[in-house]
């Protein structure tokens, strides 16, 4: 009797074992609150590896970021009792076609963008992690906390985009995670728009006319949850795609969304505004005093200079081979140090390598240009204590290059910074192209390259901020 036990044993806990998967799985396709518990249990104890993965530091490997995903998970538009335009009535739209293992800069221009067209549309956005590109991430592989390397979007940015609220007078409904999403919007109460259906007919169209036809459709759907996807045949599947971002179509959009609470609202993260502040002491001047008064704050007397080496020179190489011109918002006209393309014009290549992949001279002459007029515009503005002695370079130079650059610009009056300066913890090392890019925001210059999406995040940043044309140059 005891031996036919233990012959039947096996075959019995793999049979409970499959009820309970079974009952799982009914249980949590059944009940919306259910499935969401479940979803981020999964994220916690397998994507993310559980509580037993402690102790992490920057040498270890990525962050967890535990305590900002239960943060995530119980914003409060995560209810499904909440009245109409959210809760259980609410309507949804999710960007399934949304880019993906891109630099951030790539991705975030579409982010900023789907999140205005769900608002313009009366839906609510669907926010979703940063998934990395593998060779831009920088944590070793054996350390990665899951198959494809992601980041809390709310680890890089705050605000609309990511779940902040609105202004007290504006009804629109609150953007919700992709895990509240598969709570509130089940897979059998979705309707799917293939993106090619619509964006065949806006080859070459304005952007306000592809924003216009996007809302239209999504506005006058009957439908509650909307997901929107794509062939994975397609190049460029996204809504808003590297067609529009790189042409002078893209500039059409502006009016709408510079005034969009996505833009206006748009802020650093906590995170990310903890590392500037730490790093704050790096930027005050170490020179004489100069011989007027000057502003305290680093900040109003920094120019900040976008450096981008490595690698891209043969990207340069590339865009001066395809006669590319700027990057999205850095093509506004009424800006500064503009590029006209000329591909039949002798010297062309060395005209555009010159401006997208700069030498030491170049660096000093273009920072001495900008230091000068701004200090013009400054002296007929009335602006009495502006000072410009500062500088920090958003580089990812590690070279005896940038030694020779820096030892150049000190016997130019300035006190330098690097990115390599930045002393980060483990989460703000996660998302230090975040800091670098508050610290361009908040510098009263900046110098960047009109063919990176680096640079047109900050220039849009900045004008967004109000900042005068003469404070946003280019290389």
């Amino acid at each position: 009797m005891g031996l036919a036990f233990l012959r039947c044993r096996p075959r019995c806990v793999l049979i409970v074992v499959a009820l309970v998967v079974v009952i799982f799985v009914t249980a949590t396709t059944v009940h919306p609150k259910l499935r969401h518990i479940a979803r981020v249990n999964y994220n916690y104890y397998v994507g993310d590896a559980g509580p037993w993965r402690t102790g992490l530091s920057s040498q270890d490997g990525p962050p967890r970021y535990t305590a900002l995903r239960e943060w995530e998970a119980n914003l409060p538009q995560h209810n499904l009792s909440l009245p109409f335009p959210e809760g259980k009535t609410g309507r949804y739209v999710k960007f399934a076609n949304q880019a993906r293992v891109l630099g951030w800069n790539n991705c975030f221009n579409e982010v900023l963008m789907n999140a205005h067209l769900a608002y313009v549309s009366g839906r609510s956005y669907v926010f979703q992690d940063y998934v990395w590109t593998r060779e831009h991430y920088q944590w070793p592989a054996e350390t990665w906390l899951n198959v494809n390397p992601r980041t809390p979007l709310n680890a890089i940015v705050s605000g609309p985009v990511a779940g902040g609220p609105f202004e007290s007078d504006d009804p629109a409904p609150r953007a919700i995670s992709e895990d509240w999403f598969d709570t509130v919007c089940p897979l059998w109460s979705r309707t799917y728009i293939n993106v090619h259906d619509v964006k065949r007919a806006l080859v070459d169209a304005p952007g306000t006319e592809v924003l216009a036809t996007w809302q239209k459709l999504l506005r006058d759907s009957p439908d509650r949850c909307i997901e929107v996807t794509h062939s994975k045949s397609e190049s460029f599947p996204q809504t808003f795609d590297l067609s529009l971002f790189g042409s002078p179509r893209v500039l059409t959009l502006w009016d709408s969304f510079s005034q969009s609470p996505i833009s206006r609202l748009l802020d650093a993260s906590p995170i990310v505004r903890a590392a500037v502040d730490r790093n704050a002491y790096l930027f005050l001047p170490r020179g004489p005093r100069p011989p007027h008064p000057a502003p305290r704050s680093p900040f109003q007397r920094m120019l900040a200079f976008h450096l981008r080496r490595g690698d891209y020179e043969g990207h340069c190489r590339g865009l001066t081979y395809i006669n590319a011109v700027f990057y999205s918002w850095n093509m506004f006209p009424h800006l500064p140090d503009r590029f006209v393309s000329e591909p039949d014009a002798p010297g062309k290549d060395a005209r555009f390598l010159e401006r997208c992949w700069p030498d030491q001279a170049g660096v000093l002459r273009k920072a001495a240009d900008a230091r000068r007029d701004y200090m013009a515009h400054a002296a007929a503005q009335g602006m009495q204590d502006a000072t410009l002695d500062v500088m920090h370079l958003l580089t990812n130079e590690k070279s005896a290059w940038i030694d020779g650059l820096k030892h150049a610009l000190e016997q130019d009056g300035w006190s330098i910074s690097t990115s390599m300066d930045l002393v980060l913890d483990v989460e703000q090392t996660d998302v230090s192209m975040a800091v670098d890019m508050e610290i361009a925001r908040r510098a009263a210059v900046f110098v960047g390259n009109g063919w990176s999406s680096f640079t047109s995040n900050i220039v849009y940043q900045r004008l967004v901020d109000k900042r005068d044309p003469i404070t946003i140059r280019f290389s």
